[in-house]
């Protein structure tokens, strides 16, 4: 999963301004708070391709020969990348 730097700055505005619409918190500083938002995106980004490449590496190294783009791939592709998620608590 590879963003542009463009899409996580527009995720992270779509956030805020959602956190701060549904009144979850009141920033005092908006500059603060997108400065926060955008770290913490760029750290989520930069987590899942480590992720993504961790994976594509435990299933190219199957026995088997599973193909990339098979059923079989995508399946143990998504499986693979929700247990990474999980044993690195991002669930």
């Amino acid at each position: 999963m590879i963003l542009s730097e463009e899409r996580q700055s527009h995720l992270v505005h779509v956030l805020i301004d959602g956190i701060w619409k549904d009144d979850l918190v009141d920033f005092t500083d908006d500059e603060k708070a997108m400065r926060a938002g955008n770290r913490a995106m760029s750290k989520f980004v930069a987590e899942c391709e480590d992720i993504n490449k961790h994976v594509q590496q435990k299933i190219a190294s199957l026995k088997r020969g599973v193909v990339e783009g098979s059923p079989e791939w995508d399946v143990l592709y998504s499986k693979y990348f929700e247990e990474e998620m999980q044993r690195r608590g991002n669930s």
